[in-house]
């Protein structure tokens, strides 16, 4: 592991989260920003496509991809129980040869890792310290769509995460949580030349999609 940060990932989101997560899953389906932000990658295209999903947990976004008809994708994750969690899932659904996943800081792993049409990150960007260097990344990964989930600005929010920091801080945790600025996201995703289709709010959630814009990338 080569960041502090996922290390504390891997400390928190351990085998008894994650056996949680897939029950409530297997129970309740996807969250609803979850299925906002996978019905709006769908209705962009995703049959046939590659998909790539970081931070992917145990891996709804993914089942719900191919179930939607995409062909292949790749998992990366810190916690190596969601990675577990997301593999049985896809295993008792019947498409765990079409997923292949990597541990660790996506950030470092991001050159071993080739473009796909479809990239994902829900509720990832609040789990890395550096922005710039997560969306840089995954951005440039992106062919087609680019879809993110992320926290409002809002104070509730904001107190919350200082609250739970110092918690961690006592508690000698490496895991923190961060908010990062909406129009300091948008700034850096769509210096990757991604134009944003679709935007909707939870109370406390943004959840986005973007696409590639053909003449950026012609350098027009």
């Amino acid at each position: 592991m080569s960041c502090t940060q996922c290390a504390g990932i891997a400390q928190e989101f351990d085998a008894r989260v994650a056996r949680r997560d897939l029950r409530r899953y297997r129970k309740r389906g996807a969250s609803k920003t979850t299925t906002w932000l996978l019905d709006m990658v769908v209705g962009e295209g995703a049959r046939g496509a590659t998909f790539l999903d970081v931070g992917g947990g145990v891996g709804a976004l993914q089942h719900g991809l191919v179930r939607a008809g995409a062909s292949a994708g790749i998992h990366v994750d810190a916690s190596p129980a969601y990675l577990a969690a997301a593999r049985e899932e896809a295993v008792r659904l019947g498409h765990a040869d079409r997923i292949r996943s990597f541990e660790g800081d996506f950030v470092t792993l991001a050159a071993e890792i080739e473009p796909v049409d479809v990239v994902t990150l829900d509720r990832v960007i609040c789990c890395y310290p550096d922005m710039d260097a997560l969306v840089d990344a995954s951005a440039s990964r992106a062919r087609r769509i680019y879809g993110l989930v992320f926290p409002r600005e809002r104070l509730l929010l904001r107190v919350g995460g200082r609250l739970l920091n110092l918690v961690q801080h006592i508690r000698r945790r490496p895991f923190n949580v961060y908010l990062h600025p909406l129009q300091a996201v948008e700034a850096q995703v769509e210096r990757h030349g991604l134009l944003k289709r679709f935007h909707r709010t939870s109370f406390l959630w943004h959840v986005q999609v973007y696409t590639r814009n053909p003449a950026r990338q012609r350098g027009t």
